[in-house]
């Protein structure tokens, strides 16, 4: 079901790329939120995440932080494709979906670390060859 409020930047969602066509991502995957509302409603821009190691690891991938995802994702090394920012309408968005001890399933959209977020604003500005201004985020 498609997220009904506007997310914040740095928060964790599900993206449903259906639809796209390769080389693009055309699956349900982990997406970090870099924008919060755009000028036209109901969009948000993304950068997906990947259980895939890039290789070779350039400028633009991040290694994320275990901390930073919950459940079931902080169990495989885990890397933020800035080279793949996108944005996309609300209704291919949805709430990470865990699975609390007793089995229970939880929804949320909880916040990556300050640290991971950082560092992807820079991959991206490494992906659209804004390297240089890389110094100015923290």
């Amino acid at each position: 079901m498609p997220i009904t409020f506007f997310p914040d930047a740095g928060t964790l969602l599900i993206c449903d790329f259906v639809g796209f066509k390769p080389p693009e991502m055309v699956k349900k995957r982990p997406v970090v939120v870099i924008s919060g509302r755009h000028r036209r409603d109901r969009l948000v821009t993304i950068v997906p995440l990947s259980t895939t190691a890039p290789v070779p690891i350039h400028d633009h991938h991040h290694q994320m932080d275990s901390r930073s995802l919950p459940g079931h994702l902080a169990n495989s090394p885990t890397w933020a494709k800035c080279d793949m920012v996108a944005t996309v309408g609300h209704w291919r968005l949805d709430r990470i979906k865990i699975r609390d001890a007793s089995g229970k399933r939880i929804y949320m959209a909880p916040k990556v670390t300050d640290e991971d977020f950082a560092a992807i604003l820079r991959g991206v500005l490494c992906a659209i060859n804004l390297k240089a201004l890389t110094i100015h985020v923290r």
